[in-house]
């Protein structure tokens, strides 16, 4: 049984590894100069799990390299742009995928995160794909108006899986991320 349980671990193991967010592009939103554009960056350089960072002063972007195998907090990097006094006006997650099947209006486990497709056709990702946070705070209000119009599920428009899954008649708070190819 030891020996069993031992097997599943590794397999478990290997899938995560796998399944990883390789960088990301954060497009900040309110940065005027060059001194903001600095607060930004040294806030995002805190993040454990940040490599490097390139910036894109002309858009007012930032490219973060992750660390191979790090654990990647959405959340944590906006966090630390809203802590730098701005805010996120887009996300574009670098993943590396293999044969992980995404549908449309459909929830994914993917590097320890659930994801919300929305606005997708019915495919099989393989290989690194590049997907766009689309929640509240991501987007523009006009985006996040149409994207709504997208999606039956309530989800959406909570940021948690809510009404989405319950289990055992409770409601299940855990943050899920919309996102789109």
């Amino acid at each position: 049984m030891k020996t069993f349980a031992i097997i599943l671990m590794s397999i478990g193991i290997s899938f995560s590894a796998q399944a990883q967010y390789k960088k990301a592009s954060l497009q900040a939103a309110g940065l005027t100069c060059a001194m903001c554009s600095q607060a930004t960056y040294k806030a995002l350089k805190t993040l454990p799990f940040v490599d490097k960072i390139d910036t894109d002063l002309n858009n007012t972007t930032f490219v973060l390299t992750f660390k191979p195998a790090a654990a990647i907090s959405i959340d944590e990097m906006k966090a630390k742009v809203e802590d730098a006094g701005f805010s996120v006006a887009k996300l574009v997650l670098t993943a590396d995928f293999d044969q992980v099947k995404v549908e449309n209006d459909a929830h994914i486990t993917y590097a320890g995160n659930t994801l919300h497709f929305v606005n997708v056709k019915d495919q099989v990702l393989q290989g690194e794909k590049e997907i766009t946070v689309i929640d509240k705070d991501f987007v523009s209000a006009k985006q996040f108006k149409k994207f709504s119009t997208q999606t039956t599920m309530p989800c959406y428009k909570t940021g948690v899986m809510g009404d989405c899954c319950k289990t055992s008649g409770k409601t299940n708070a855990q943050r899920i991320w919309h996102v789109t190819i």
